[in-house]
């Protein structure tokens, strides 16, 4: 599974570079990516977290029941899903004008009109993404881990070919005021594209399953209300991040604006969205195999009132998954220059743009840890049906960010508001780890906190090594060589790879059990290997 996801983030990040190189950091990549961002945002206003938290427990307890009865409820989910995402999908169109307003307000102009013309068309991947996101969810509550990781490798590639036949086909610079019908039609058919193979690629995995849809409405007395009353929370707390997701974006959509006018260079959204999608990598990676594979065992234990397993099962998945996301943190901090650099400097960006991500990218390094750990908390409350005290946890969280997001974007130059903004992130996921620690402590009966103490003592001195080795390889190349693509590949290379196998070596020699299972689990999947 988690090399279906790391397959699934590798393309993800080409493609994501590929982007990069062919709209660069300014203002037609602002408009793209913030429009190609509000298809995600009402489909995690309107479903989204009622997959995660409602729809997979309940569909593991219908089936723990009565395997006939689990089968029909099933269908009746996916038929509601289905004329619910045609619905938000239609309206999210009409609503387009209405989106940009609200996550680019300082656009103007030919931005503005190309951020909703793209906004209304991106708007066609509601329904396929929450077709996908709904049968992955099926095929996990199975059993059935390898569809959804793989899938999205699918769309990475299509979008991967229209970002280089964009490239190629251009002439000159392309901006809002200059792009054609052509261009237009290529951006768009390429990313509603992407996301429809990646839907239907998961059907024949359904069927294997022994999943047939056949559309059924005919819910039983009580199934809606249990949906609606667990769904009404869930929805609480994504309006809620929603919230502070948009007074983040239109802050950074703006100080993109003042850096263009104030000759700052590009340092608003987009320079922002690739910094983050880079800082989710090692979770995606890692956490989210862990999360998938831990949610629907954590349901079976809080269903059958097993309190301590499902303790167990958070001890261990978040101990197993900060062996590689500490590294990785660690490492963003010390060699985001070369990071970025290599990933992003190329076609319509530069080497000093490619260094503006790299600042907000070390600011997100911090928030990696507490981002990870506050994740699979909110998992953990799922599985027990509970998703009242998410809400709650979030308003804590949020609060935390919009504060300081409007403070930082006050009191700091433009250029520096989006790394602000980035530390400000990080504060809400430190607030929402350490909340949702007190409040599960007391519902589980303890957290296992001395084992995930002295785990994380025991790698926090294995990662010196670690930083020490990074920092050296830096200032030798940097020094030596100078900054530049290749300087900073080659930097990257030696130091990541010198860096980690320092730490594995220290983490195993002060003896810390996950790295071991880590290590063997690896061993185990190479060919020819036990």
């Amino acid at each position: 599974m988690a090399v279906g996801t790391l397959a699934s983030r590798v393309t993800g990040f080409l493609r994501t570079a590929m982007l990069v190189a062919a709209l660069g950091v300014g203002a037609l990549a602002d408009a793209y990516n913030t429009a190609n961002t509000v298809p995600f945002i009402v489909y995690d206003l309107l479903l989204g977290g009622v997959l995660t938290a409602v729809v997979v427990p309940l569909i593991v307890r219908a089936r723990d029941r009565d395997a006939e009865y689990g089968a029909r409820y099933e269908q009746r989910l996916f038929t509601l899903a289905v004329l619910g995402l045609a619905v938000m999908t239609a309206v999210a169109v009409a609503l387009g004008p209405v989106f940009i307003s609200i996550y680019g307000g300082s656009f103007h102009g030919a931005q503005r009109d190309l951020a909703v013309l793209f906004a209304r068309l991106f708007a066609v991947q509601i329904f396929f993404l929450g077709v996908s996101a709904f049968s992955g969810a099926i095929l996990n509550t199975r059993k059935r881990f390898a569809a959804p990781m793989w899938a999205p490798v699918l769309n990475n590639i299509v979008i991967c070919c229209t970002a280089g036949a964009f490239w190629l086909l251009a002439t000159g610079e392309v901006s809002p005021d200059n792009i054609s019908d052509g261009q237009i039609a290529l951006l768009a058919g390429g990313t509603i594209g992407g996301m429809a193979l990646q839907t239907v690629a998961l059907w024949p995995s359904l069927r294997g399953s022994g999943f047939r849809w056949r559309p059924r409405l005919d819910f039983r007395k009580g199934e809606l209300g249990q949906i609606g009353r667990m769904a009404v929370w869930t929805l609480s707390y994504v309006v809620i991040t929603q919230i502070g997701f948009a007074i983040t974006t239109r802050l950074a959509n703006a100080a993109g604006v003042r850096g263009r006018a104030e000759h700052l260079g590009d340092v608003g959204y987009t320079p922002y969205f690739n910094a983050y999608q880079l800082f989710q990598l090692p979770y995606a990676i890692i956490g989210v195999s862990v999360i998938t594979a831990l949610l629907p065992r954590m349901s079976e234990h809080a269903a059958a009132g097993r309190m301590a397993e499902v303790r167990d099962d958070f001890s261990g998945g978040l101990r197993l998954s900060s062996v590689v996301i500490l590294p990785a943190a660690a490492l963003m901090g010390v060699l985001a220059p070369e990071i970025t650099t290599v990933l992003f400097a190329h076609g319509n960006t530069s080497v000093a743009d490619a260094h503006v991500i790299a600042e907000v990218l070390r600011m997100f390094a911090i928030a990696l840890v507490p981002f990870a750990a506050y994740q699979l908390m909110l998992r953990v409350f799922y599985s027990m049906q509970d998703t009242r005290t998410p809400a709650f946890v979030s308003v804590a969280v949020v609060a935390a960010n919009i504060a300081a997001a409007l403070t930082v974007s006050a009191v700091l130059p433009t250029d520096k508001v989006i790394v602000g903004i980035a530390g400000g992130f990080a504060l809400a996921q430190t607030v929402g780890a350490l909340v949702g620690w007190l409040v599960l402590r007391r519902r589980l009966g303890g957290m296992d906190g001395r084992r995930v103490l002295t785990s994380y003592v025991k790698l926090a001195i294995a990662l010196w090594p670690l930083l020490g080795f990074g920092y050296a390889v830096h200032a030798v190349v940097e020094a030596g060589l100078g900054v530049g693509l290749w300087q900073g590949l080659v930097a990257l290379v030696v130091g990541s790879a010198g860096g980690f196998a320092l730490y594995l070596l220290f983490a195993k020699l002060l003896r810390v059990g996950e790295v071991q299972t880590m290590i063997s689990t690896f061993a185990r999947r190479i060919p020819g290997r036990g």
